[in-house]
């Protein structure tokens, strides 16, 4: 589990730099839903597959100039959170496990390190195992950064 977080924290420093600059030149114009976007806990980058839906596209948009949001958990099993803008949403009941990011009352990003069942739009998964999940998200309030990468 260490060297895994130590792995996502080395990527964060050497691999996502080249990131941090989009070339926007006509030439060279790259399409924000061709972006991979970049998911930050705190201070660590963690691996994560966002899926191919409309709020996804959209929460893609708001990432385009990093999009920061202030989490907070929630019924021991969640961190939750307001994205500050209304996404477009196709809520169904789910059961979520630990790593499922989902969209919560159309303005809510909502990542588990547990489980629940309620209606959500599934946006992405993050990638850690369940006792890396915790030690992120169960020790108190986060805070998630979502930014655009070329892909």
């Amino acid at each position: 589990m260490k060297i895994r977080l130590l792995y996502l924290m080395l990527l964060g420093m050497f691999g996502i730099t080249s990131c941090s600059s989009i070339n926007t030149t006509v030439d060279n114009i790259v399409e924000v839903d061709e972006m991979n976007m970049i998911l930050k806990i705190n201070d660590t980058f963690v691996d994560a597959t966002f899926y191919d839906n409309a709020s996804v596209k959209e929460l893609k948009r708001l990432a385009k100039d990093t999009l920061v949001i202030s989490m907070h958990m929630y019924g021991g099993f969640e961190q939750v959170g307001s994205i500050g803008h209304s996404l477009p949403s196709s809520d169904q009941e789910l059961t979520t496990d630990y790593g499922d990011i989902v969209l919560y009352s159309s303005n809510q990003l909502v990542i588990f390190y547990g489980s629940n069942t309620w209606n959500y739009t599934k946006l992405g998964h993050i990638h850690l195992s369940k006792e890396e999940l915790k030690t992120l998200l169960s020790n108190g309030d986060v805070v998630v950064t979502l930014s655009l990468c070329e892909a």
